[in-house]
């Protein structure tokens, strides 16, 4: 999909039947990497068909290409794929370049460089210090065997450093200073490796890896629950709405599972099935006014466009890490909102939604900034206006390719 924007309607404003969603992205990401480190020891099954994905498996292909000692790795708007490079590609002999777009050479990644050169790794910054993109010279020679790193910034960056600790021939003691941000997907990081036979202790804020090696084993992908969020979003929004959603399990890794119970309070049922969630609007009895993302901040964007058009008045913390993500997503968010007529304000470390003057534009025009989740937090939105034009639709590709696929087969009109 090339367009530059696309319009969305929906004549009945109901939804049903069933949905199958693409491998989970964060899942898949930590697999190729743990794959890469396992020498050929760790097979993966329903791995993401996401852009993101895609352009980690061809990163990785490059790197162990033989030939030049000096690569270029592009790896575009892919943020996994740059934080968990940035530590991997320190395992390997030779030079690496690792850059990607010009919003990515926007995000910060010195605490993450910072961390690995305080291990004795040698990344230097190409161009902006702080910043990508990086020349690595590989291979590191361990000279430490512990490192401190703020829990509060990304907890990608904590996983990037654990996933390579098993490899490394001291090992790692990883000190995380203050909160942890996104501790689901640290878990996640390491239940994952814990299913490849690498083993791990956490003691209050210190977790060790110890030098091992994987064991022959397969990492099955689960669906995406950022991608179901989506699906929880049209329901809420529907005047009618139920849908199953195959392969999502109550015992999932991903912390974006948290949509499920947040969900409930804006009117959406789940039942968990065998290998199946079933979605069921039904009718909102919650008052809830408080709402803490600190654990899954992917799913911020969905539920305050499913608050502000149910116009419910409510309050958000747990935002801290939207501001360094594809593109500002507080600041993107207040201004899509606003075209028509809702309002989240910023109270220090809260954000209260307005949502008493919010109406039907009739036809209205959402700009995306290059990030996937504005795209889709937002389609939901043409049940219950008269049209949503969706700008750069393409951008849904780097995590959810099938997105405008499924809304069609579920009655939605795009042209």
């Amino acid at each position: 999909m090339s367009q530059t924007s696309i319009k969305l309607t929906h004549s009945t404003r109901q939804i049903s039947g069933t949905v199958q969603l693409t491998g989970s992205k964060s899942e898949s990401n930590r697999a190729l990497i743990i794959q890469a480190i396992s020498a050929g020891q760790v097979e993966i099954k329903n791995l993401s068909h996401a852009d993101d994905t895609v352009l980690l498996t061809n990163a990785l292909k490059m790197a162990h290409q033989d030939g030049s000692a000096s690569k270029t790795i592009d790896i575009g708007p892919a943020g996994t794929a740059m934080r968990f490079l940035t530590s991997y590609l320190n395992l390997l002999p030779g030079d690496f370049i690792l850059t990607g777009t010009k919003r990515m050479q926007q995000r910060p990644i010195g605490i993450l460089v910072d961390a690995l050169n305080s291990l004795g790794t040698t990344i230097e910054y190409a161009q902006v210090s702080g910043y990508p993109p990086l020349h690595i010279h590989g291979p590191l020679a361990q000279s430490a065997t512990s490192v401190t790193i703020k829990g509060d910034i990304s907890s990608q960056y904590i996983s990037s450093l654990l996933l390579i600790a098993s490899a490394l021939k001291q090992g790692l003691r990883l000190d995380i200073q203050g909160e942890l941000t996104s501790k689901p997907y640290v878990t996640m990081t390491l239940d994952m490796l814990r299913e490849v036979g690498i083993q791990h202790t956490w003691t209050e804020n210190s977790i060790y890896i110890a030098p091992q090696k994987a064991t022959s084993s397969t990492l099955y992908i689960e669906p995406d629950w950022s991608a179901a969020s989506y699906w929880y979003a049209m329901i809420a929004l529907s005047e009618k709405g139920s849908i199953r959603l195959p392969g999502l399990k109550r015992s999932s890794l991903q912390g974006d599972i948290a949509i499920s119970e947040i969900m409930t309070h804006f009117g959406v049922k789940t039942t968990f099935e065998d290998n199946a969630i079933y979605l069921e609007k039904t009718k909102i009895t919650s008052q809830k006014e408080l709402f803490d993302f600190k654990s899954c901040p992917d799913l911020a964007q969905t539920v305050v466009v499913v608050a502000s058009a149910l116009k419910r008045n409510v309050s958000f913390t747990g935002l801290e890490t939207l501001k360094i993500k594809e593109t500002d997503r507080i600041a993107a968010l207040q201004k899509e909102i606003a075209k028509y007529g809702a309002q989240l304000k910023e109270d220090g470390t809260t954000y209260h939604l307005e949502s008493e003057h919010v109406n039907d534009p009739g036809k209205i025009a959402i700009d995306t900034y290059e990030d996937h989740r504005m795209a889709m937090a937002f389609a939901p939105l043409a049940l219950v206006f008269k049209q949503v034009e969706i700008v750069e639709p393409q951008v849904v590709e780097k995590s959810y390719p099938t997105f405008w696929d499924d809304l069609r087969a579920q009655g939605f009109t795009i042209s």
